[in-house]
């Protein structure tokens, strides 16, 4: 989503969930560029993925001292989540009051399509293994309005993301779904080819491994 994007981010202001909020991660798209703006104007710790997860989790973002609007603006943008950021590992103690990502599609009841790839509910869920998260953390989902649609909940499963609120240019809806979100990473449905293009993950087996935890992977249950 492009038109009207900023728009959409800006009725996150509106949200009691992003008044309050102290650290607040942000999904690393261009339409959601705006929302990370409002995070850094706001004073608020700004948490932003690492590309597909390749280098470690998330990088927070570290204006320079004394920035303007402008320099705010800058850091916003991805170009500025590389300049302006230290990295946070499994081991830094984070908690992450919300979260805002972005959406191909949702419905109003708030399941969402993503691209496919499943970054944002395995985000969700490693943050949930990190205990940066729980079951009540807010999530948010910014999109255009001809992006909310109805989709069949028989789709989604418990690994999936659901999103508590959805903003478009001209409305801000609260969703009243009933899939819980991830509890922690579902193991059996990743293959060692996922664990081999998202490092970290090998780390967070292997601690869940050590905690007795069963970590069988799809490809060795099969």
């Amino acid at each position: 989503m492009r038109q009207g994007a900023a728009a959409a981010n800006e009725r996150v202001k509106d949200i009691d969930a992003f008044q309050k909020a102290r650290t607040v991660k942000v999904n690393p798209d261009k339409a959601q560029e705006h929302a990370r703006f409002l995070t850094l104007e706001s004073h608020k710790t700004l948490l932003v993925p690492t590309p597909r997860l390749r280098n470690g989790l998330f990088n927070k973002i570290v204006p320079p001292k004394g920035a303007n609007k402008d320099m705010i603006r800058t850091c916003s943008t991805s170009q500025g989540v590389k300049n302006y950021s230290v990295p946070i590992g499994l081991d830094d103690h984070i908690t992450v009051d919300l979260v805002i990502i972005g959406s191909v599609a949702v419905s109003p009841q708030g399941y969402r399509i993503g691209k496919g790839e499943g970054y944002a509910d395995m985000e969700f869920a490693m943050m949930t293994t990190m205990g940066a998260v729980t079951k009540d953390t807010v999530v948010i989902t910014t999109v255009h309005d001809c992006q909310v649609m109805e989709i069949p909940a028989e789709l989604f499963g418990t690994h999936d993301l659901k999103v508590d609120y959805i903003l478009t240019p001209t409305k801000t809806l609260k969703c009243h779904g009933d899939l819980p979100k991830p509890t922690g990473i579902n193991w059996s449905i990743l293959t060692k080819q996922k664990l081999t293009e998202i490092p970290i993950l090998k780390n967070l087996r292997y601690r869940e491994q050590k905690a007795g935890k069963d970590v069988s992977l799809k490809d060795e249950l099969e």
